[in-house]
């Protein structure tokens, strides 16, 4: 009989690669490897857009932060030391903007919202009602998030959309873990009070 190393299938396995961690992209980066930016970009630019826009609610502006923030890192790119985690950096960089541009950001009109809404469901060929009930689903979420304190939105965002640890979290907004746990509890129920039925 013979075996699986004896019949010469092992050898002709192809080397298996990692992929290259955030912090190794980082690095190259900062030594002139434009491709290695593309790479963090992609992995990076959807849940980052989201975590802005979840915050600032209104997309002018969370692309202008979501901007700002890529700017930074690009400024920064020779600076860059590996002493946390790249996404703790990446999204520290952009809590501060996000706490900078709410501090200028003025209320959002929710009648303009649901106009623009409806126009965008009538052009997709939705039925308005469908396009109704899915609005004020996102909306009734939307506003539940926005009366939360910000350190518990923040802390709440970034543990369900982004799946930090706690630790992680504690490092982006300067917290300690047992405050931030405390900030998700009182969060959570925050937000099943507001959304129960």
């Amino acid at each position: 009989m013979t075996t699986f190393l004896s019949s010469g299938f092992s050898s002709t396995l192809p080397a298996m690669t990692a992929e290259p961690t955030d912090e190794s992209l980082m690095q190259a980066y900062a030594q002139g490897n434009a491709a290695a930016f593309e790479q963090l970009y992609a992995r990076h630019k959807g849940p980052l857009f989201r975590f802005v826009l979840r915050n600032l609610r209104q997309r002018a502006q969370a692309e202008e932060v979501f901007q700002e923030a890529w700017m930074r890192l690009v400024s920064a790119r020779e600076r860059y030391r590996v002493e946390a985690k790249f996404t703790t950096w990446l999204y520290r960089i952009t809590l501060n903007l996000i706490i900078d541009q709410s501090r200028r950001q003025r209320p959002e009109s929710g009648g303009e919202v649901a106009e623009i809404a409806l126009r965008e469901a009538h052009d997709d060929g939705a039925r308005p009602e469908q396009a109704l009930s899915d609005f004020e689903q996102r909306r009734r979420l939307q506003m539940a998030l926005a009366e939360l304190p910000e350190d518990q939105r923040v802390a709440i965002l970034l543990r369900l959309e982004q799946e930090l640890s706690l630790e992680e979290i504690g490092e982006i907004t300067g917290s300690g873990r047992e405050t931030v746990k405390s900030r998700l509890r009182y969060a959570m129920d925050k937000l099943r009070t507001r959304l129960a039925p």
